[in-house]
């Protein structure tokens, strides 16, 4: 074989791989939201679309969730989910700690936004704002979860309350570290 005909078969191989690689670009998959109100059924087609390459979407997929377990609440729904986040941690699209996060978020009374890993004074009393800030974001998380998708109120009034008292027990904790300085 020749240079020349080396030269000229090798550029034929790099624009038959630029093709295939645009082909591929081209046509990625489609990830559309579930169609169906049922939310066993909305999972299913949710797992479908997350097996063919729609990790990226994994959020919205969770919310479309939510909003179909929105239009029929029942305590059950929290079970849904749990079973949902499990399977989602075995398929390696989540962490087991992430899985956990995403439940805990909607579905349990306890703040995922104040685990307690740090020091009151020095870390959490400077940013204590930003901390309530968050808090208050998830409490309403927790609304939908806890009271719309699953109809457990008495969950949600024990966050709120929870909410309410940790907000008392920040403001008194800011103060005593301020005058001890």
């Amino acid at each position: 074989m020749t240079n020349t005909s080396r030269h000229t078969f090798r550029i034929t191989g790099v624009i038959a791989a630029l093709l295939t690689l645009a082909s591929c670009a081209s046509n990625p998959p489609t990830c559309p939201s579930p169609q169906s109100r049922n939310l066993d059924s909305a999972i299913g087609s949710v797992k479908s679309s997350l097996n063919s390459g729609c990790q990226a979407h994994f959020d919205r997929f969770y919310d479309d969730l939510l909003v179909i377990a929105e239009g029929d609440p029942k305590p059950e729904n929290k079970r849904e989910f749990s079973e949902f986040l499990v399977w989602s941690s075995e398929q390696g699209l989540l962490s087991t700690r992430q899985a956990q996060d995403y439940y805990n978020r909607y579905f349990n009374v306890k703040f995922m936004s104040m685990r307690g890993d740090y020091n009151n004074c020095s870390h959490t009393c400077p940013n204590k704002q930003k901390v309530l800030f968050d808090m208050e974001r998830e409490l309403s998380d927790k609304e939908r979860g806890l009271l719309k998708v699953s109809m457990d109120a008495d969950a949600y009034y024990r966050a709120d309350r929870l909410y309410q008292e940790v907000e008392l027990v920040l403001e008194a904790t800011c103060f005593a570290c301020a005058a001890s300085r």
